[in-house]
């Protein structure tokens, strides 16, 4: 912290040339204010870019089945095992993804994630032809995958960036601007095909776009040497059971964003009959107001408490789930697609209030152990961080299991009730989990200066 009457020092690169931040204190407002500030919006801005880039490629295959007609010979449990590992793989990496920017810096790792996109794209567009087998499409599909990486070392990045306050903002909008990579990646698809395109024309469009990523992060990025690897950090918060709690929420939140956009326009062609291109022209929205949203489900949680705007959008998603069940006997197509889109946008909303609890829980946690200041502050970051990489990962393993519950529901009753109705009673837990971890104050446990460590730590997460 900078002493008081003493003009903050600007962050600075220890020579000329280097992209390393020495010094990096956000906390101290005079700090952020001389140049801080400026610097982590900068970074953000192209982490979104990378983050974004990386999102449609792992993604793509939501849209490129849509392009793979009965020539093709894949049937509909064949597209659902495709997509399902793809996820899988997205969700697997997102672990050493994490710790990738302590090792290599944020810069340096956007670089060479942005770079290794190149890999499963070119390999796409090398076997996109009717009569290649479908375990060379699993192959590449899981090549893809590690598109789903870049969130976790974007989110890990930007989180060291920005101070306390403002991480809900700051992560919902570089979140949200990743995840909008999905329905960008379905409205260019959207054109391709009505413009009676083929899936080489929207591959052709990413590769260049991925070396325009890899080289705006070379130019305008840096690197924070706090950011250390440090293993300690990733064993705590391993052991810390807050963090599979909300690894569980997320399943809710994320699992339920990133799976719908691989499986929505596979229910729309399977169990309503709609062509690729009708498919096409719904399959965009959700995803797209979804993304848009999340930024303002971290500003809520900034504002009210990152575990109450949770606790109220899983009541939404429950609700919107039982109509979906009621429209999917109903084969009611109309109300179908929009409450699905619902279901998006509080999935949205929900990423962003839940991330933002991860670094409120931790700080709230260095104020029950009596810890003030930065040292308060480093603490939180130290776990948060690390956290969310593991958080992020499982979270992201919702995904399969919503293409895989899907995939089944098509096999045993032919529609995807069975499981929207899975997907209700996993909502339905969700919310119980969060009232009863973050929300609830139990009776007689709550007194004012006298409270133990343990109620002072309860009453802090009611806010986070």
């Amino acid at each position: 912290m900078t002493a008081p009457g003493t003009a903050p020092a600007p962050p600075t690169s220890p020579k000329r040339g280097s992209r390393w931040i020495e010094q990096w204190d956000p906390e101290d407002e005079a700090f952020w204010n001389a140049g801080g500030e400026k610097i982590a919006r900068r970074n953000l801005l192209f982490s979104v870019l990378s983050e974004h880039i990386g999102f449609s490629i792992w993604t793509m295959w939501s849209v490129l089945v849509l392009f793979m007609g009965p020539e093709y010979g894949l049937t509909p449990a064949d597209k659902f095992l495709l997509t399902s590992v793809v996820t899988l793989v997205g969700a697997v990496v997102r672990v050493p993804y994490t710790f990738a920017v302590a090792v290599f810096g944020g810069r340096n790792w956007t670089i060479i994630s942005a770079g290794l996109l190149l890999i499963p794209t070119i390999a796409a567009f090398a076997v996109m032809e009717p009569g290649t087998s479908f375990n060379t499409f699993l192959l590449v599909g899981l090549l893809a995958g590690i598109g789903g990486g870049n969130f976790a070392s974007s989110m890990t990045n930007i989180n060291a960036f920005f101070p306390l306050r403002k991480k809900g903002w700051a992560l919902g909008l570089n979140a949200g601007g990743g995840n909008i990579g999905v329905p960008v990646i379905q409205l260019v698809a959207l054109a391709i095909i009505g413009a009676s395109g083929g899936p080489h024309v929207l591959l052709g469009i990413y590769i260049p776009l991925i070396v325009i990523a890899a080289t705006l992060a070379a130019l305008y990025m840096d690197n924070l040497s706090s950011v250390k690897n440090d293993t300690g950090a990733a064993k705590d918060a391993a052991k810390d059971a807050h963090t599979w709690i909300m690894s569980f929420l997320y399943i809710g939140t994320f699992g339920s964003f990133i799976g719908y956009s691989f499986a929505f326009g596979q229910v729309l062609t399977n169990q309503f009959g709609r062509t690729p291109l009708q498919a096409a022209y719904l399959t965009f929205i959700g995803p797209l107001l979804g993304s848009l949203i999340r930024p303002l489900g971290g500003w809520l949680a900034d504002r009210y408490g990152g575990a109450r705007i949770t606790l109220y959008n899983y009541v939404g998603m429950a609700a919107a789930t039982a109509i979906l069940v009621w429209a999917s006997m109903q084969k009611s197509l109309a109300l179908f697609v929009a409450v699905f889109v619902v279901l998006f946008v509080l999935s949205g909303l929900g990423n962003g209030s839940t991330f933002k609890m991860i670094p409120g829980i931790f700080q709230a946690k260095a104020v029950a152990r009596g810890l003030e200041g930065e040292e308060a502050a480093s603490y939180g970051r130290r776990l948060s961080g690390a956290s969310m990489g593991l958080i992020g990962a499982v979270g992201a393993l919702g995904g399969v299991g919503i293409n895989m519950a899907f995939r089944q529901s098509f096999l045993s009753y032919g529609s995807g009730t069975g499981a929207f109705v899975a997907f209700l009673v996993y909502y339905a837990a969700c919310f119980a989990v969060t009232w009863a971890v973050y929300l609830r104050r139990p009776a007689g446990r709550i007194t004012a200066s006298g409270a133990t460590s343990e109620a002072k730590q309860q009453l802090s997460y009611a806010e986070v």
